[in-house]
């Protein structure tokens, strides 16, 4: 039997990070996948980023990961999104090409010298006889061993592809599906559950009637998401383009309701709440006439076009009809249909904070086998996993995002402690923390965590502190550099809207005017050299929201109160009375560490937290477990 230190199952975003991580990490590593012409295929939207999931591209980046840099090499169109909205929930989104994000996230795992990367489908995992898993089987009969195991089966698990009334036994987009591991989880205790997503039809750009769809433009070759990116992205810039459904198609749809595989019965597993199917938007906002439609292209060199907002699992010929209703599709050629795949994951409640999975040391899991939906999401579980496999083999401590931290750190903590009956979508309003978690100083937060763990290059932290140090001395020179109440001066604050001096005043000051923005004070020092990009984003935040950013430190301190309130293990909270029934079940599955992570899980009350803090405070379990021992 061959050895590797790690092996990771799939290589999808998550299997990618994974996989990078622990070879990066000094394991020998072997990442399996069904096919290889698919490593870090988007079956979905061809796109990278947006509210949550661009600070999570940035915090894998500062972290010493992947997909930004990949992202940023296979990048058409880059775009700003909330720039209306605080700074809070600003971020990037990058319209990549397809095939060349494959390209370049293959090359980077081809170039690591620690890793192997081979076709095989993985049918049963391998125990040492005393519960921890060294190793896998494929379906041909052929083992490995290994010192740990990352799952990353993506929405292959069982999967099957469902348009009207027509279901086969695939994974997306045609591709083979991983049969036979759901079983062998099954029988080690795991328990399973089905979840649902999908995908809109795609259509060939030379049949779209472009004037008549809404261009949106990117806002620039210079914006990137990795921190190591310098100057202009490379590929030239492509633009999306808007349109809407309107009553007509919504006709269609409900006319069509008893075809609908989601309302028939035939799909079963439960779909993304936050990315419905276009015939759930017309069921339960049936108020509204229209529907936003993006038509977005896959990459320069393809004619295919992705229908964003029309995710379907309907029949092809009321695709087809539904399409020829929509400005600028009436004569559109469908390439591909929509469907919907439905898949195997792990039921909320055994996962630890590690990604480990409870009572099977050596089993870690990432990805939408854990319940998420995203890219996103799945690069960046699989990132920590790849980490924590790693040192699972080392020895070492996990390592453990907090969720005042990093989006990282609150996805999988929501994931662990708080479960999911949907598929998991990570969002800015997730995040009670999120002006602390900004996608303009995930470098601030993380790269010295990274290079702590061992990922993060020198060159990246030398990259942090210089960009650290050019922000705090701009926000220096702000505070020491004053204007007059000179004709000049208001006169340009006239101009933004703002009120005139009647004193002096700092630059600082003028800067926390909500009329004046950073790169209006050039103005009145047009002589020198001022920041640009994230740089310029940190200071203007800082000045800005510098009072609501020391709120939120308040809060993160006594958040860190409660996260430091040890829970011991093994805790009796079945012998604690005054818990409810629901409390006392979910305490003793989840296992939480400390009281703050207590408070979280759905279903535990503030009465049942007041309880538990008695308890710990009056060693009152204690005494209960003596009476237990004494009968």
């Amino acid at each position: 039997m061959e050895r590797f230190d790690v092996i990771v199952v799939g290589a999808g975003h998550a299997g990618c990070e994974a996989g990078l991580a622990a070879a990066r990490l000094g394991c020998r590593t072997l990442v399996l996948t069904l096919n290889l012409d698919n490593v870090a295929l988007m079956p979905c939207n061809p796109s990278i980023g947006g509210p949550g999931k661009g600070q999570l591209v940035r915090e894998i980046d500062a972290l010493g990961g992947q997909m930004a840099i990949a992202t940023d090499a296979s990048a058409i169109q880059m775009r700003v999104l909330n720039t209306g909205k605080g700074a809070a929930v600003r971020t990037l989104r990058a319209q990549c090409d397809k095939r060349l994000y494959q390209r370049e996230m293959r090359r980077a795992l081809a170039s690591e010298a620690n890793l192997s990367l081979r076709q095989g489908l993985v049918t049963a995992l391998i125990d040492d006889g005393a519960g921890r898993i060294c190793g896998v089987r494929l379906a041909t009969g052929i083992e490995y061993g290994a010192g740990a195991v990352v799952l990353t089966t993506g929405t292959y698990l069982e999967s099957t592809v469902i348009v009207g009334n027509h279901r086969t036994e695939a994974g997306p987009s045609g591709q083979l599906g991983a049969r036979g591991l759901s079983d062998d989880l099954r029988r080690r205790g795991l328990r399973l559950t089905r979840f649902k997503t999908g995908t809109p039809p795609r259509v060939s750009a030379r049949s779209v009637d472009w004037e008549r769809t809404i261009e949106q433009p990117g806002h620039g070759r210079e914006l990137h998401f990795s921190y190591l990116t310098s100057g202009l992205l490379p590929l030239p810039e492509r633009s999306c383009f808007l349109t809407y459904t309107n009553e007509r198609t919504h006709a269609i749809i409900a006319r069509n309701l008893d075809r609908a595989p989601l309302y028939t019965g035939a799909i079963r597993g439960v779909g993304p709440r936050y990315c419905p199917s276009i015939e759930v938007k017309v069921v339960r906002f049936a108020d509204r006439l229209q529907h936003q439609i993006f038509l977005e292209p896959e990459g320069l060199d393809s004619e295919e076009v992705y229908v964003q907002g029309l995710s379907t699992s309907l029949p092809e010929d009321v695709q087809l009809e539904m399409l020829a209703t929509i400005a600028g599709l009436e004569r559109a050629e469908m390439v591909r249909a929509g469907y919907a795949i439905e898949y195997d994951c792990l039921a909320p409640g055994q996962l630890e904070l590690s990604l480990g999975v409870r009572g099977l040391p050596g089993l870690f899991c990432a990805g939408q086998v854990n319940g998420s939906s995203g890219y996103e999401e799945a690069a960046a579980q699989g990132l920590m996993a790849g980490i924590n496999a790693a040192n699972y083999v080392h020895g070492t401590r996990p390592l453990i995002l907090r969720r005042d931290q990093a989006y990282i750190g609150v996805l999988i903590d929501d994931l662990v402690m708080k479960g999911t009956d949907e598929p998991y979508r990570i969002m800015t309003s997730r995040a009670e923390f999120r002006l602390l978690l900004r996608h303009d100083n995930a470098d601030f937060r993380l790269t010295e965590i990274g290079r702590r763990v061992g990922l993060a290059s020198a060159e990246r932290l030398e990259k942090m502190r210089e960009r650290r140090a050019r922000v705090e001395h701009e926000m220096e020179w702000l505070k020491e550099t004053s204007v007059a109440p000179e004709e000049g001066v208001n006169q340009r604050l006239s101009e933004l809207g703002s009120a005139a001096l009647v004193a002096g005043t700092s630059l600082a000051n003028l800067c926390r005017r909500p009329e004046v923005s950073y790169r209006d004070l050039s103005a009145f020092a047009p002589e020198r050299q001022w920041l640009t990009g994230d740089d310029a984003a940190s200071v203007e935040v800082s000045l800005k929201y510098g009072g609501y950013i020391e709120k939120e430190r308040e809060q993160v301190a006594e958040f860190l109160r409660q996260e430091e309130r040890l829970i011991p293990e093994g805790f009796r909270y079945d012998l604690l009375p005054g818990l409810s029934a629901e409390a006392r079940e979910k305490l003793m599955r989840l296992r939480p560490a400390t009281v703050g992570q207590a408070q979280r899980i759905a279903g535990v009350s503030p009465a049942d937290i007041a309880v538990l803090l008695v308890a710990l405070r009056t060693g009152r379990y204690l005494e209960a477990e003596e009476c237990l021992r004494r009968g």
